[in-house]
């Protein structure tokens, strides 16, 4: 076993200082992170700019600075509220629905921050390979559409849903009142769950495909009778089903209880490798600024394509989590090979299809290389391992113990390139004892998300938009890039460890302080509740949505409604109803665009300059 001193963490950001100012939903988000990464700060902010800026100074690099917004000011979009109602979050939430809804919890904004520090991070890796020093600008409405990606690359396929878009979905009730979720990937398991339960035979056949497919279209019209069933039984009932049948179910938490559980941890955790380190019993030696040659030239020079150009990226990756990640890494310059079993991924063809690949997995792949391995066979692991003597960062989402079963988790890869960044991304990080099958779902109903998700007077229920994949992808990516520049700080590979429960903390971050005050963590009843005109919805900001209830629009078509309200000085905007739209949409024009298969594209989130 090491010693302390060689596996105590070391901060990617020590050393450097910053200043941000900025709305607090994006600011406050940005300061934690970067404070959790080492840097430090002498001022309190400006939390009244209409614009979030951040600037890194210190540690040998020349400044990094990021700007922040809510969009273009020509759009109307100045709030989360708005953002969520125009980049489509509003009409996928509210797809178990059946109309458009918001997110009480400020899911644009907490994006835009994660993707802020991305690109200060990104910017300090570049400058430590060698690369020119560019401000980068990123924005909420970009986080929006990034969002939903893969419901927009769905909606605008050459062809239709494989399941059906319609109202409904879980959670279930029991018949004591208990709110639950139910998970499994296995259609015997669930056939089996529902037998148990004496669910009709027609109605677990019928609900199998809308429940296996609602992690890509957001809802599941399951048959009425299996939310009979589950009602008709005792917890103590279902929970023997579950056991019996290999399903899992998950009691929906309230966030008072995660509050009370809360460990404080950050979202992800870097721990730089032994391997060539010089330790002193005292703790790690200083940070290094960037490395430099006698003469003062930068080494490893990273050409203009991108901060991380240059660098490999290994990615066994499934769904969405782990693949967003690595896409995100893509964009900003690195070479991404995917790992993928032979044959292919097979969710290359799940529907619906542009050109014959899968729109939702083109939104998250499309740019990486691919090499098929059978992880199974010793020899392609030995093939495995070699590549990753060359790489730069191996990221997987792998189940709980596979890399270490496989030989290749961050010990065994450390020893065939001690310099290489071992990223994981998991469900829970081995952080909570006893949790369910990490699934976005089942992290939502654990961890209090299906209550903060929704206002005052509504009942919890996880959104079947996948809130957690996305932001695990999100943090994953920030990690990872944290783990690349401590790695050109230390000269020492790391391991990097990211999760979907560290994503529902860093999500429900202002619901989970005010259950610790002992407050109501919930905000108040209506809140982002979109207003119905005569052929739309539109969605007040934030701020102007008291005044603009009190307006009767619907019978005015959406536009007059809009400048109903603007008379008044209320500031609204219409809600996307239709994904397909956004492609010809003013408020976004000319940033959607369409990638070589013909699937919907949308723009980088971020630009360096």
């Amino acid at each position: 076993m090491a010693s302390p001193a060689t596996t105590q963490t070391v901060r990617p950001l020590d050393t450097l200082r910053f200043d941000a100012s900025g709305p607090p939903r994006i600011t406050s988000v940005v300061t934690d992170h970067l404070r959790l990464l080492g840097a430090r700060t002498d001022g309190a902010g400006h939390w009244d700019a209409p614009a979030v800026g951040t600037t890194l100074t210190g540690g040998g690099f020349e400044p990094a600075h990021a700007t922040a917004t809510w969009a273009d000011p020509a759009s109307g979009l100045v709030d989360e509220a708005t953002v969520q109602a125009a980049t489509g979050v509003m009409a996928v939430h509210g797809r178990r629905d059946g109309s458009p809804r918001g997110l009480a919890v400020d899911y644009a904004a907490t994006a835009t921050a994660v993707l802020t520090v991305q690109g200060l991070l990104a910017n300090l890796v570049g400058q430590a390979r060698g690369a020119a020093a560019g401000p980068v600008t990123t924005s909420a409405d970009r986080a929006g559409l990034l969002a939903v990606s893969q419901y927009l690359a769905a909606a605008g396929a050459d062809e239709g849903e494989a399941a059906e878009i319609a109202a409904g979905g879980p959670p279930f009730t029991s018949a004591d009142g208990i709110l639950f979720e139910l998970e499994t990937l296995d259609p015997g398991a669930w056939a089996a769950f529902w037998k148990a339960l004496e669910a009709p035979a027609d109605a677990l056949r019928t609900g199998w495909r809308p429940f296996q497919f609602r992690y890509a279209t957001a809802c599941a019209p399951l048959p009425a009778a299996l939310h009979a069933t589950a009602r008709s039984h005792g917890w103590d009932r279902i929970r023997r089903a579950a056991d019996l049948s290999g399903a899992e179910v998950c009691a929906l938490r309230p966030l008072a209880e995660r509050a009370a559980e809360h460990d404080g941890a950050a979202p992800w955790s870097l721990t730089p490798s032994a391997c060539g380190a010089d330790t002193a019993a005292d703790g790690p030696a200083p940070l290094p600024g960037p490395r430099r040659e006698p003469g003062g030239r930068a080494v490893s020079a990273a050409p203009a394509a991108g901060p991380l150009a240059g660098l490999t990226v290994l990615e066994a990756g499934r769904r969405i989590q782990a693949p967003l990640a690595a896409h995100l890494l893509g964009l900003l310059g690195a070479d991404v090979i995917r790992i993928e079993p032979p044959g292919g991924d097979p969710l290359r063809g799940m529907p619906p299809a542009c050109s014959g690949i899968s729109a939702r997995w083109l939104a998250l792949n499309r740019g990486k290389r691919a090499v098929e391995i059978d992880i199974k066979a010793e020899a392609d692991r030995g093939r495995l391992r070699d590549m990753a003597a060359h790489a730069d960062v191996f990221l997987h989402n792998w189940a709980p113990g596979k890399a270490a079963a496989l030989g290749l988790d961050a010990d065994d890869l450390a020893r065939v390139n001690p310099a290489l960044v071992h990223a994981y991304t998991s469900g829970w990080a081995g952080r909570l004892d006893g949790a369910p099958m990490g699934t976005d779902f089942m992290v939502q109903a654990r961890t209090g998300v299906g209550e903060a998700a929704r206002p005052e007077g509504e009942s919890p229920a996880p959104s079947l938009m996948t809130l957690l994949d996305v932001m695990g992808g999100l943090l994953g990516a920030e990690a990872v890039l944290a783990g690349l520049l401590l790695r050109e700080r230390t000269g020492r590979g790391v391991t990097v460890d990211s999760s979907l429960l560290g994503a529902a903390d860093t999500l429900t971050g202002p619901a989970l302080r005010r259950a610790a005050r002992g407050e109501n963590p919930r905000r108040p009843a209506g809140f982002r509740r979109p207003l119905a005109t005569a052929d739309g919805w539109i969605a007040p900001a934030d701020d102007d949505a008291r005044a603009a209830a009190g307006h009767d629009l619907r019978g005015l078509p959406t536009a007059e409604a809009l400048a109903r309200l603007r008379e008044h000085g209320l500031t609204a905007t219409a809600v996307t109803t239709d994904l397909s739209d956004l492609h010809h949409d003013p408020r976004f024009a000319g940033s959607i665009s369409r990638d070589a298969h013909g699937a919907p594209a949308v723009p980088d989130p971020w630009s360096f300059a």
